[in-house]
């Protein structure tokens, strides 16, 4: 239907070329799409793990901070619970960080 209005002269429009002057910088531009830079603070290391509680009940194991931080990027790059876990252990990897991801069924 979009095409409808313009149907009968369609064919006297010439498609419109481009044409790549460098085509060494065309082809690094198309490698840095694939590019994943993540910033995360040096502060997250150290909130990382949860207070201890100091009423009854079982102690939890990770911050809101860690669960939230988990869900955005679930959120941001539309993951799965179990692929979000996968991807904080290589985010923390990559880091160099010693942090116990939280399992999937926890966020």
């Amino acid at each position: 239907m979009p095409h409808k209005f313009n149907d009968t002269r369609r064919d006297k429009f010439e498609k419109a070329r481009y044409r790549v002057a460098n085509a060494s910088e065309y082809n690094e531009s198309l490698r840095q799409r694939g590019d994943l830079t993540v910033w995360v603070s040096d502060d997250v290391a150290e909130f990382w793990a949860s207070p201890r509680r100091k009423t009854r009940g079982g102690q939890t194991r990770y911050s809101d901070l860690a669960i939230e931080i988990c869900l955005t990027l679930r959120v941001v790059f539309r993951l799965p619970l179990r692929q979000t876990q996968g991807f904080m252990r290589s985010i923390a990897k990559m880091m160099g960080l010693d942090l116990v991801v939280p399992d999937y069924s926890t966020i």
